[in-house]
């Protein structure tokens, strides 16, 4: 397979999946994208879901101003430093739908990001949320349903929370 072919494998994986994705997630919670890049899937997910509040986690903007989202919706920094800051404000379970298309060409360093990412990104979700990813996480509490979902195996993750909420030792109460 061509790199070419491959990259449209993935962007026809990526834009079918989240099609799916705004049929299965409940009308209530966040949308987060985790990654803006050049805007495509927040574009896509603007257009797909309007009357939801959706966030964008960036490093360093390089969107087509077009693909931004408003100033109060973006999210700059390190995501290590921005997610848990975006979870005591906003708290756990606040998303319906987190996508991350976030990692490079190297595979160690992918491995290394989605095992640091995943602890991060479990508790934000919503019992009955979805994840989708460019690559593989270990969520305990999360069922992967990436072989269920119609796209060949290992060229994109989805993962569900579990719909029953376990018990939380502390849960932040903070205002929305």
């Amino acid at each position: 397979m061509t790199r070419l072919d491959s990259v449209i494998r993935r962007l026809t994986a990526q834009r079918n999946l989240l099609n799916w994705a705004v049929n299965e997630i409940e009308p209530t919670g966040l949308i987060l994208e985790l990654g803006l890049g050049n805007g495509r899937t927040y574009d896509h997910l603007r257009s797909r879901l309007p009357d939801r509040e959706i966030y964008a986690f960036e490093r360093s903007l390089a969107a087509h101003p077009d693909s931004c989202p408003a100033e109060d919706y973006l999210i700059m920094g390190d995501i290590f430093e921005t997610l848990p800051l975006f979870a005591e404000r906003m708290g756990l379970g606040c998303a319906a739908l987190i996508h991350a298309d976030i990692g490079s060409g190297d595979e160690v360093l992918n491995r290394q990001l989605a095992k640091r990412m995943a602890p991060l990104i479990e508790p934000l979700l919503e019992p009955g949320g979805l994840f989708l990813a460019d690559r593989a996480f270990d969520l305990p509490r999360c069922t992967n349903l990436s072989t269920r979902v119609g796209v060949a195996e290992g060229r994109y993750f989805v993962y569900r929370r579990a719909v029953k909420a376990e018990p939380v030792a502390h849960r932040p109460s903070i205002a929305r």
